[in-house]
């Protein structure tokens, strides 16, 4: 065990002191958020039909472009939420664990979509989810038998399964807390320079949206008439 997981183990407890709304409905609540919309950002599908069409309606160009553009929005808010350095981060931690599960979920349910998912369908958004910790968590989760399958697995599924709604959404708030803190642990001296700490955050955020975004793609497969629309359109 590296000793980012160790700190962020050891010190996530407290965040839950700082914001005890990060509990297992937080990320139902987010994934709705993500999905329908909020603030400056529009609802999933249409933000991924936008790309789409700037494709030409070629699926995995559009995907791509979901994916780079949400690691480029996870940089600008993992930015500013430790923009002010060390003496504003415990202030700050609700903020960015907020801000890059927001838009982690955002962007996968934008990679659903293109494939021809229904985002309306409880399966999928536990898939959602479920990506959301990356390759690694889930192969882990899915060795020990404590879901039944990827993310794949679960939108596929023939049925919903109600008890998986709350343990995932319970394993992805987890990790979303002991990322946000693991990274702020491991950056500490550089966070005491204010803007160095931004650039730190920033990277990180992206980087792990980035994964992320890459997982998703290989692991949501085509469906139904989502394969239609990798023809190239002819331009009119």
């Amino acid at each position: 065990m590296g000793i980012r997981s160790e700190i962020s183990k050891r010190v996530a407890p407290d965040v839950h002191k700082v914001a005890p709304g990060l509990n297992s409905g937080f990320i139902h609540r987010t994934i709705a958020l993500a999905i329908n919309g909020v603030g400056p950002l529009p609802a999933a599908a249409k933000a991924a039909q936008g790309h789409l069409d700037d494709n030409d309606g070629l699926v995995d160009q559009a995907v791509n472009d979901v994916v780079q553009n949400h690691t480029t929005l996870a940089a600008a808010q993992g930015f500013v939420a430790n923009i002010g350095g060390i003496t504003t981060a415990a202030a700050m931690i609700p903020a960015n664990i907020a801000g890059l599960a927001l838009l982690q979920c955002r962007m996968v349910a934008g990679i659903a979509h293109l494939r021809g998912y229904d985002l309306d369908d409880q399966r999928v958004r536990n898939a959602i989810a479920l990506c959301t910790l990356g390759e690694d968590a889930v192969h882990n989760l899915v060795k020990r038998k404590t879901v039944p399958g990827g993310p794949m697995v679960l939108a596929t599924a023939p049925a919903h399964d109600p008890g998986l709604d709350s343990l995932i959404a319970g394993e992805v708030t987890s990790a979303l807390v002991s990322r946000v803190i693991g990274k702020r642990a491991a950056g500490t001296v550089i966070r005491r320079v204010p803007l160095a700490g931004g650039v730190w955050s920033g990277s990180a955020d992206a980087f792990a949206t980035w994964q992320v975004g890459k997982y998703a793609a290989r692991e949501l497969k085509p469906r139904g008439g989502a394969a239609i629309a990798q023809r190239p359109r002819t331009r009119r």
